[in-house]
């Protein structure tokens, strides 16, 4: 893909994140309407407008189908190149009135993610990178930390919905948070991946999450200067994921 036409593409996603943002912060009270629950999860009317108003901008100005958390793949073809798009993340929140969600969209090209766009709409807050451009908070660039060891620094991590909570799945992960100065869960993958890029935390790793929740994540650490790996992705588009700056040595 050119330069020009992932500049172009950027351009799209960014204005269906702000379309998108603005809907969910404007109608809030009315989005907050339950479409379904679990004791693990939970779904508003928010997460289906949103990702109906953005499917509909990209839809319209772009060629790339689109793989959404609500309405899954709008081709069978996928092709190398397609829009991926979580359309809230960190639905609980946004229910509860925690101000930590985001909407995410992501460009794949050729199985890496290429355009990252991830706008905060509680605090205004436009996070964007690409493969052929630096990382940007609202036109200011940002880039990740340069904290090298892990008991100076801050881990986000996240608990699937289907995490195994057995006491030895437990320990393991109480064990590896013994290395950390300070461990953070957020509710948002997203949100963590550009916390990551902005220097704020500098790891951000989770199992069995969705390409859906980190792909633009991935763009924008990547565009900051840190490293985005991830693996394992199923059919289901769960994957592992472990986000971090350069510097660190683990």
């Amino acid at each position: 893909m050119s330069i020009k036409n992932i500049e172009h593409q950027l351009s799209i996603a960014k204005k269906a994140a702000l379309n998108a943002g603005h809907l969910l912060l404007k109608n809030k009270n009315k989005l907050k309407k339950e479409l379904f629950s679990s004791n693990k999860d939970i779904k508003l009317n928010a997460d289906i407008l949103s990702e109906n108003l953005i499917k509909e901008i990209l839809e319209k100005e772009s060629i790339f189908p689109i793989l959404a958390e609500e309405s899954g793949k709008s081709s069978n073809d996928m092709g190398e190149t397609f829009w991926v798009v979580d359309p809230l993340d960190g639905t609980a929140n946004y229910a509860r009135d925690i101000p930590i969600c985001c909407i995410s969209i992501a460009l794949i090209d050729n199985l890496q993610p290429t355009i990252g766009v991830i706008y905060d709409f509680n605090n205004d807050h436009l996070y964007e990178g690409s493969s052929v451009s630096n990382a940007y908070l609202n036109d200011t660039q940002i880039s990740v930390s340069k904290i090298a060891n892990a008991h100076e620094g801050i881990l986000i991590t996240g608990l699937p919905n289907d995490t195994d909570y057995s006491d030895n799945a437990l320990l393991s992960m109480i064990k590896d948070f013994q290395d950390w100065r300070k461990i953070r869960m957020i509710g948002s993958a997203a949100m963590a991946s550009v916390y990551v890029a902005s220097g704020k935390a500098e790891v951000y790793k989770e199992t069995k999450t969705f390409l859906w929740d980190i792909a633009a994540g991935a763009a924008i650490v990547g565009a900051a200067g840190g490293k985005a790996i991830i693996t394992n992705q199923n059919e289901n588009y769960q994957v592992d994921v472990y986000f971090s700056n350069a510097d660190l040595k683990t």
